[in-house]
């Protein structure tokens, strides 16, 4: 798979960035779900038998420039929430185990809604699944729950927009470690990928730490409205910046970490040299 293309079931589906996610040509997921000579022909039969489908036509689709072999090429797109919505509109047998699966996914989050602790129970699954230790997994779902109880926090003190949630996450990231986010990922060679999600135990540690610290002076404090969350934040972030380097003195060893588990060993090595030069 690479940042063009992905391969399902043998038959290449041309993808592209776009609102920072993933838009993929219809007419390909159609041509692989249906092996249908005609795909533009498929997809106006079934907007014609699906009226629903029909209406909702220019939410969904979205005319995209793509890269082809007559060059780049202006050609109708969806991103994941549209292309589910189209795979049920298909009738091919292919279609089926994406119909149940969807069917699952939806049954399951009615009952998280219902019972939360479902979803933790779930999470760890697959936590487990991709083979995270079970001492990590415990540091990652109590970093969830205290990062939830932060969002929360803001909330209650005036923090509204989802970019104000992204500059205070990032506030605290940078006092806590000394780089932002964006150059934390690089360091660990990540491009979409979830950072937290690749965190060693100890950066898992001093994230939890500048997290609930934020909490604690945004209470104690009183703080209403971004501006003054803002220092919040930087304070927060502060308390575990200043663990950090203490921790980093005493041992000799930077915190920051290219080690992801997503790394072998010598991918990992190579990693930390270029980081180091």
């Amino acid at each position: 798979m690479d940042n063009k293309m992905v391969v399902f079931r043998g038959k290449g589906i041309r993808r592209t960035l776009y609102k920072n996610e993933w838009w993929f040509v219809i007419s390909d997921v159609i041509a692989a779900l249906t092996d249908s000579l005609d795909p533009a022909g498929y997809i106006k039969d079934m907007r014609r038998r699906d009226d629903e489908l029909s209406k909702g036509w220019g939410q969904i689709a979205a005319p995209l420039v793509i890269q082809t072999e007559g060059g780049p090429q202006k050609i109708n797109c969806a991103n994941t929430e549209g292309i589910f919505r189209i795979i049920q509109s298909i009738p091919s047998p292919k279609a089926e185990p994406f119909k149940r699966w969807l069917a699952k996914v939806g049954y399951e989050r009615v009952q998280e809604i219902e019972d939360p602790e479902l979803g933790t129970k779930r999470a760890r699954v697959l936590f487990r699944a991709k083979g995270y230790s079970d001492e990590w997994i415990e540091k990652r779902m109590r970093g969830i729950a205290i990062r939830e109880e932060l969002t929360d926090e803001w909330k209650k003190r005036d923090v509204e927009q989802p970019k104000e949630y992204e500059i205070l996450t990032a506030e605290i990231a940078k006092a806590a470690f000394g780089v932002t986010p964006s150059a934390h990922k690089k360091i660990k060679g990540l491009d979409r990928e979830n950072l937290r999600d690749h965190m060693t135990d100890m950066e898992l540690i001093f994230t939890m730490l500048g997290e609930a610290s934020t909490t604690a002076i945004a209470r104690a404090d009183d703080v209403r409205g971004f501006p003054e969350n803002r220092r919040a934040a930087v304070k927060g972030g502060g308390v575990a910046g200043k663990a950090r380097k203490d921790l980093e003195k005493k041992t000799g060893k930077r915190v920051v970490s290219a080690e992801n588990y997503l790394t072998e060993p010598e991918s990992r090595k190579r990693l930390e040299q270029k980081n180091h030069d």
